[in-house]
């Protein structure tokens, strides 16, 4: 009885952190859209992971060596390069089309977890697992139908962030089990940072100083959702989290009404409706680690 109260003490953890992970994640999107009117993606990509960068390196400092010797170099690159591609192509897609769709395609990350999950460790998801994924993509459906007259390369840069955002939660799962905390940040922010330097040189532009509150909220918040992301994959696995992620949506929706004016109707009322469901869903069963 003791070890299944501790484990839903677990879950419930893991479920409220990726939920304020989602929260800050939507607020930072929203401010990147209108950012990304001022000044090249590149530059955005560069000084969010350049603040999340010097916010990680004092605890790795205070570590000395043992806080950067790791035994899976190959999974850090994995996570910063698929990490990196996600927010790139989430902010080009987020310059040409409407907070709602480019959420949405990212949101599409929880769909393909169990895909990784199979391509990459050959194991299958417990049937329990199928029920709030579906739902979530229902809703997801419902909400994405009206918006679009058409698909555009914009929507296919958002899903391919969303292929990018599937491995890194997947990769995130793995690492949490064998790494402390501070140096998965210091990997990740370092790597990412090395990655997006050379398109940030190749597209330079002066960055003006009306866009620079955004740019540091922007910074600041992804490093605190990025602690806390990766918190929540200590208690729960990369399939049990993925229908949270679906929250993103809702967020992003309230935003789009309260920033742009747009207003859904009563189709994507009801499709917010399944993805809240979806998230809520996963609280009702105990999901199968991502193995190590």
């Amino acid at each position: 009885m003791l070890t299944l109260s501790l484990e839903r003490k677990q879950l419930l953890s893991g479920l409220l952190l990726s939920l304020v992970t989602v929260f800050f994640s939507s607020t930072v999107a929203a401010v990147g859209k209108h950012v990304s009117q001022e000044v090249h993606v590149s530059a955005i990509v560069l000084v969010q992971y350049g603040i999340s960068f010097l916010f990680a390196l004092p605890a790795v400092l205070r570590a000395g060596r043992s806080g950067v010797v790791t035994s899976r170099p190959g999974l850090h690159i994995v996570r910063g390069v698929s990490g990196c591609a996600c927010f790139y192509l989430y902010y080009i897609a987020l310059s040409k089309i409407s907070l709602v769709e480019a959420t949405l395609l990212r949101s599409s990350a929880p769909l393909m977890v169990p895909l990784v999950i199979y391509l990459w460790f050959s194991e299958r998801l417990r049937k329990e697992t199928w029920p709030p994924l579906v739902v979530g993509f229902v809703g997801v459906v419902l909400v994405l139908k009206p918006g679009f007259t058409g698909l555009s390369l914009w929507h296919l840069l958002a899903l391919l962030s969303g292929l990018g955002l599937a491995v890194s939660m997947v990769s995130t799962r793995v690492l949490a089990q064998h790494e402390p905390q501070n140096r998965i940040l210091f990997y990740y922010f370092s790597i990412s940072l090395l990655v997006s330097l050379p398109f940030f040189i190749w597209n330079y532009q002066p960055i003006p100083l009306s866009a620079w509150p955004g740019l540091l909220y922007m910074g600041v918040a992804i490093y605190l959702s990025f602690v806390m992301y990766t918190l929540a994959y200590r208690y729960v696995s990369a399939a049990a989290l993925a229908p949270i992620s679906y929250f993103g949506v809702v967020f992003s929706g309230l935003l789009d009404w309260l920033i742009w004016d747009h207003i859904p109707d009563v189709l994507t009322l009801f499709g917010i409706a399944f993805v809240v469901s979806g998230g809520v869903l996963v609280l009702r069963y105990k999901v199968t680690p991502a193995p190590a």
